[in-house]
């Protein structure tokens, strides 16, 4: 057996001692290496974050920020780490390091005060400091907002190219935002000669089978999808993962620990994603980040929901299959899935079976999935609907977890609703399709007055329940508001 090793900062580490259920975070600060911090051990905070070699988009490696605190550290056996720490050039001896351009920025315009976040801000930056083609995207200095420091009319985007977006998972607690944005809006190209920029031309490491067990406790990564369909017949009581989002909380705030861990992130045959003449079949072990750049806003509806879905570090892990699998009745992809028609495709040893998602969950946290099946790609059926709009009620614009969510796919012509798809979030104890909502439009104009008869219509649809995030009554107040909003969006944009 191949000892569980991680390269990280250069360096290899066996796995060995660690528990399976040790988080790269702990990994990591066993280790001397503790600019990688927990803040709150639920993936909200960013302090953890560290940068991975991951298959690139653009390039054949990207590095991609990723939250510490919720990635077991037997899930990166055979992958590359970088910290904080790994991000300067060493220096001579009895001399410091040189800082890493990120760092400099930082340093400079007064991007760190206490300095508890400022690790977990440096690596997400630097995950979007090395993002292919994002200069790309810079203004000239003294066009419109093509200064330093000063932006445009978006003032989530710099003028060298910056997502803000990239930093949507961090928090600052004392130094103020405007300084860590000036900083990420004022760092420039990758030198030619940067290692790390280099590193994006060549291959990531190739995935690695696992067998990681200690006190009785497995994690596992299987080579093909056959062999791990055949682990979960004989252990249908383990855990699936690929990001680990979810599961990453449950062991840092519910102390879970699981007999076994059967790891899918890496297995090619649920990696891909097609294109067919009459439906798009996106692999659920895709993460967020890679299908909203594959798919580059040729799903529009898809091209919404992305950038209200967590944070990009949390993107940079989630995937449809477990925002899916988990059954949460307040999922955000479950109710713009449901507008699409999709369906998932569920995988056993015995072979597959496609599921519409409208028949997919069964009853709180419950769906037809049986023992020892996964879901193995989401299918999207062609053509599009081409109105659409997903609307997330939630406290905060971005990096919450909604209160309503509601997604519409509308086929509107000759000023008629030829076919409409509403899929609901946060009002019943599953995902839900607005069935009478849909009937209500369906072979109507698209007037003011047909959705203000179908407005209460959606109002009326789920069970929505009190709770710390909104009343019941509220929740269905917002549906109905929602679909008001959609045709005050879109009227103008029908087409005739």
């Amino acid at each position: 057996m191949i000892e569980a090793r991680i390269t990280v900062n250069g360096k290899e580490a066996a796995l060995a001692p660690t528990a399976p259920h040790t988080t790269v975070l702990d990994f990591l600060r066993e280790r001397g290496l503790t600019g990688t911090k927990e803040g709150c051990a639920e993936g909200e905070c960013g302090a953890c974050s560290v940068l991975v070699a991951r298959p690139g988009v653009n390039k054949p490696t990207d590095w991609v920020a990723v939250n510490a605190c919720l990635v077991p550290a037997a899930a990166l056996d055979g992958q590359e780490v970088i910290t904080s720490e790994g991000l300067a050039t060493p220096g001579k001896p009895g001399t410091p390091p040189e800082l890493h351009p990120v760092q400099e920025e930082m340093a400079v315009r007064g991007g760190s005060q206490c300095g508890y976040c400022t690790p977990g801000f440096i690596c997400s930056m630097a995950a979007e400091y090395y993002r292919p083609n994002r200069c790309a995207h810079a203004k000239p200095a003294g066009s419109a907002g093509g200064t330093d420091t000063d932006v445009d009319a978006d003032t989530e985007h710099g003028p060298n190219g910056f997502d803000l977006h990239a930093l949507s998972g961090n928090l600052c607690r004392c130094t103020g935002y405007r300084p860590i944005r000036d900083a990420a809006f004022a760092v420039g190209t990758p030198a030619d000669e940067d290692p790390l920029a280099q590193r994006r031309e060549q291959s990531p490491p190739a995935p690695v089978a696992t067998e990681y067990t200690r006190d009785g406790s497995s994690f596992l990564r299987k080579s093909t999808l056959a062999e791990t369909l055949q682990l979960l017949r004989e252990r249908p009581d383990a855990v699936v993962v690929a990001g680990s989002t979810d599961f990453g909380v449950e062991v840092n705030i519910r102390s879970r620990r699981a007999d076994c861990v059967v790891a899918v992130d890496r297995l090619s045959e649920m990696r891909e994603l097609r294109v067919a003449s009459d439906h798009i079949e996106i692999g659920a072990a895709l993460t967020l980040t890679e299908i909203e750049r594959r798919l580059d806003g040729s799903v529009p509806l898809l091209a919404e929901l992305f950038p209200q879905f967590a944070s990009r570090l949390i993107r940079n892990g989630a995937t449809l299959g477990g925002n899916l699998g988990t059954g949460s009745p307040i999922g955000d992809s479950p109710p713009v899935l449901l507008a699409l028609d999709a369906s998932v495709v569920l995988a056993d040893a015995d072979g597959e079976r496609e599921v519409p998602l409208a028949d997919y969950f069964t009853g709180y946290r419950q769906s037809v999935r049986r023992p020892g099946e996964l879901i193995r790609a989401v299918r999207v059926p062609l053509p599009l609907s081409p109105v659409v709009a997903f609307h997330k009620i939630a406290k905060r614009r971005f990096d919450d977890i909604s209160s309503v969510a509601v997604a519409f796919a509308l086929d509107i012509r000759g000023g008629v609703v030829r076919t409409a798809r509403i899929g609901l979030g946060g009002v019943a104890a599953t995902p839900i399709r607005s069935l009478a909502t849909e009937a209500a439009l369906e072979g109507k104009p698209w007037t003011a007055e047909t959705v203000e008869a179908a407005a209460p219509v959606l109002r009326a649809e789920g069970t929505p329940m009190n709770d710390h995030r909104a009343s019941a009554d509220y929740r269905s107040a917002m549906l109905g508001q929602s679909l008001l909003k959609l045709y005050a969006q879109t009227t103008e944009a029908v087409p005739s």
